[in-house]
């Protein structure tokens, strides 16, 4: 079956795809599921999709990374092990890049290579979440990116959440509050730049949660995913403000979640890092010894956590990011300004939404528009998020509801940048230009 339009695509054959590929939900559904929908759709009708599901990168790695990773596989490092706790050269410039990029200090010793932020983040669930017993819950600030919770799930932790959507500013402070003095609560994640909202938690917000995690003596999970990624500020200058905002501003109490994912587009390789405080590192909790062979938080996650589980990460790929590092640590590599494309797209790519009747749902840093990043919300007048999902896959535009977020705005959407480039905005005008016809 093919044709060169094929818009607006059959109700029917999109059901039947619904239950040839075991979706009962299109608002429950997982991106990858989505995935394999939309793949189905373009196989079925010969036609692309703008594809805005996926949150990956869409631009080529640079060549400094590439390089550096080559020579190491040349010089036969992949005979060899990794050490567990990450090379001398990586630990080094990621120390280094907290310094110049974020202006806080964290010792080589406390910077652990991880395969990814997805393993920062279960290691540390795995290790934060025992230290005390009866603070064995994380405390999600959401809209979040879903896997997380599914991490707890599979370690059989538990965990409480918010839409922080009505709660920004000094709001935020009660809001916690509330969760926290129920004295259950030991770990608080959040992302920032945020996924899927794009919002950006302001400073005030930022040493709220200091203060709070201070006070409950609660660990706090920064996933730093999107790093710099907020273009209203250019945070790509080493040693100079303005740096990244981070809550270690504010608390020692910390975790960061750094990737090479995103702002480097080193998706393939599975890098990324943990960063831990020099005090949380060594800190001694009498909770660790009932699972790990110590009761110092770093060491458990480092010889017991990480070890356990993949006992390092690849031995090129850290080589590969250690060479990024040290260029943008050295401003020889601009790194905003690589990344700045996906700013440019979120600006065009929204105004094409607005014009054609939709809405953003998050749209305000307290009282500043959001920034223009990898991702941004819409809505439509009149449709819940997965009606509107499903009436645009009708027309060419695929996307994923908020529901799985932990969003309360059920009306809503997540849009991914990454993947259209210039050449396809007229075409996505075209799209959206011929749904709002069919919606009036």
């Amino acid at each position: 079956m093919s044709t060169r339009n094929p818009f607006p695509i059959s109700k029917e054959v999109i059901r039947h795809l619904f239950e040839e590929l075991g979706i009962n939900s299109l608002a429950l559904a997982t991106i990858r599921q989505i995935v394999q929908l939309v793949n189905r759709l373009e196989e079925m009708y010969d036609v692309r999709f703008i594809r805005t599901e996926m949150g990956v990168p869409g631009l080529p790695t640079p060549d400094i990374g590439v390089g550096s990773e080559k020579e190491a596989l040349d010089k036969g490092v992949t005979s060899l092990y990794p050490p567990i706790e990450g090379i001398k050269t990586l630990k080094q410039e990621l120390s280094r890049f907290a310094k110049l990029f974020m202006n806080i200090e964290v010792s080589p010793d406390n910077c652990i290579p991880t395969v990814g932020s997805m393993q920062s983040s279960f290691v540390t669930f795995m290790v934060a979440n025992r230290c005390k017993p009866n603070q064995d819950t994380t405390l999600f600030i959401d809209p979040g990116f879903p896997v997380h919770k599914r991490q707890l799930a599979i370690q059989g932790m538990k965990h409480q959440s918010f839409d922080i959507y009505g709660f920004r500013g000094e709001k935020l402070r009660e809001k916690l509050q509330s969760y926290l003095e129920q004295g259950n609560i030991g770990t608080i994640l959040y992302s920032n730049p945020n996924n899927p909202a794009w919002i950006c938690l302001t400073e005030k917000e930022l040493q709220i949660i200091g203060e709070m995690a201070e006070k409950y003596d609660v660990i706090v999970m920064e996933d730093l995913a999107y790093f710099g990624m907020d273009f209203r500020k250019n945070y790509g200058f080493p040693g100079v403000p303005p740096y990244q905002p981070t809550v270690a501003h504010y608390t020692d109490n910390y975790v960061l979640l750094f990737s090479g994912s995103k702002i480097f587009s080193y998706a393939g390789q599975r890098i990324g890092s943990l960063l831990i405080s020099d005090k949380l590192f060594y800190r001694k909790y009498n909770g660790l010894t009932r699972f790990f062979n110590t009761d110092k938080f770093g060491i458990a996650i480092l010889q017991d956590a990480l070890y356990a589980t993949t006992a390092g990460t690849a031995h090129s790929a850290q080589w590969g990011l250690a060479a990024l590092l040290k260029a943008m640590n050295d401003g020889r590599f601009d790194f905003v300004s690589y990344i700045r494309e996906y700013g440019d797209r979120a600006n065009i790519m929204k105004q094409l939404f607005l014009e054609n009747g939709f809405s953003l749902v998050y749209s305000l840093d307290e009282d500043q528009p959001l920034a223009d990043g990898f991702y941004f919300t819409v809505s439509y007048p009149g449709l819940t998020g997965e009606a509107l999902l499903f009436e645009l896959l009708r027309f060419g535009i695929s996307a994923i509801t908020l529901d799985t977020t932990g969003s309360s705005r059920k009306e809503g959407l997540r849009i991914c940048v990454s993947f259209t480039g210039m050449e396809r905005m007229k075409e996505l005008d075209q799209r959206l230009k011929l749904f709002a016809q069919h919606h009036i």
